[in-house]
């Protein structure tokens, strides 16, 4: 604590130095607009559903937050390199099928159906990671063709069809507590902290932050570029493993088409707190952010009965507005 109130105390004193009241109020609102418009929206669903400002729907948000969440990690290490996983929506879905395949198989021996889906999950990054690494193929390109082949496998373990008569007992493992917490919403709060120190106090995560800022500059002070590389698209192959095996467990079944679409979320979450796609900006808490704010207009939207193809309009909309405004406040920042 002594420590950090002299920093804070220095920071804030170099943060308002030479500025009016008002100035200090404006660049502290351009700041946090993203946190003002994530209130703005849990406010404007609160005053419209007396249903949405409840425990219990809170606690549906983050259940349903927490697959998205170990993705949006994974991702947030990958655009942070500079790089992109399209990927994951299908390996979500592969994982799944192959652990529900094992469970269905191996009734008995449960606990391999999560060693299965992350290790199915690990195998598809350590792909991706190569191909972009070693063989210098784009991400856009690497990981889109991971994504129609992941696609192709999902439906091939099921011969086309979802996986049926899974044992109840493989729900355990997304519709559990522990600590009087469900299993994916404790996952989710131990990645973000987990994550948060890798990216804040480790040399893994500098080196990540300077791949994204310069790779070629980074390359020549020594840093393991391919091998970084190769590491964080084997992490974010994994969470996505463990998110399928976390949805497909909260059903009791496995299907192709889990996990669709869900690339293009975890990205969206990733850029609307505040990461660039360029690589060498963003932060963990930027990602959970950005992640609150889809979750809450995805739950607040279905509260009040919007038809699906509004809330693609109205959350895309959103979306696009939040993003803009993010970026007029970086650069409202800068300068």
């Amino acid at each position: 604590m002594t420590r950090t109130m002299p920093a804070f105390a220095a920071n804030f004193r170099q943060f308002t130095e030479g500025k009016s009241a008002r100035e200090v109020a404006t660049a502290l609102l351009v700041r946090n607009a993203m946190v003002l418009i994530l209130l703005v929206v849990i406010c404007y669903f609160a005053y419209r559903s007396a249903r949405f400002a409840t425990l219990d729907n809170v606690t549906t948000i983050l259940i349903a937050a927490a697959p998205f969440a170990l993705i949006a990690l994974g991702q947030t290490l990958v655009i942070l390199t500079g790089g992109i996983d399209l990927s994951v929506g299908s390996v979500i879905a592969v994982s799944a099928m192959s652990a529900a395949w094992i469970a269905v198989r191996v009734p008995d021996q449960l606990w391999l159906a999560p060693v299965v889906a992350t290790g199915v999950g690990l195998l598809a990054g350590a792909v991706n990671g190569l191909l972009v690494s070693r063989f210098s193929v784009p991400p856009f390109v690497a990981t889109l063709g991971m994504l129609t082949a992941a696609s192709g496998f999902a439906y091939a373990i099921g011969n086309g069809a979802p996986i049926n008569g899974v044992p109840a007992g493989y729900g355990a493992f997304a519709n559990s507590e522990v600590l009087g917490m469900k299993i994916p919403v404790l996952l989710m709060i131990v990645g973000f902290i987990t994550f948060w120190f890798v990216l804040r106090h480790t040399t893994f995560g500098l080196r990540i932050y300077a791949i994204g800022g310069n790779a070629s500059a980074a390359s020549l002070a020594g840093v393991p570029t391919e091998r970084t590389r190769v590491w964080v698209y084997l992490i974010s192959g994994g969470l996505a493993g463990i998110s399928g095996l976390m949805i497909s467990s909260r059903v009791i079944s496995g299907a192709p088409t889990l996990g669709q679409g869900y690339e293009l979320d975890a990205i969206a979450a990733v850029v609307i707190g505040g990461a660039s796609l360029f690589g060498g900006r963003g932060t963990v808490w930027g990602t959970l952010l950005g992640l609150m704010l889809i979750q809450t207009l995805n739950n607040g939207l279905q509260i009040l009965v919007i038809p699906p193809y509004w809330q693609a309009v109205i959350k895309g909309a959103l979306i696009a507005a939040a993003v803009a405004i993010d970026v007029w406040a970086t650069r409202r920042t800068r300068s």
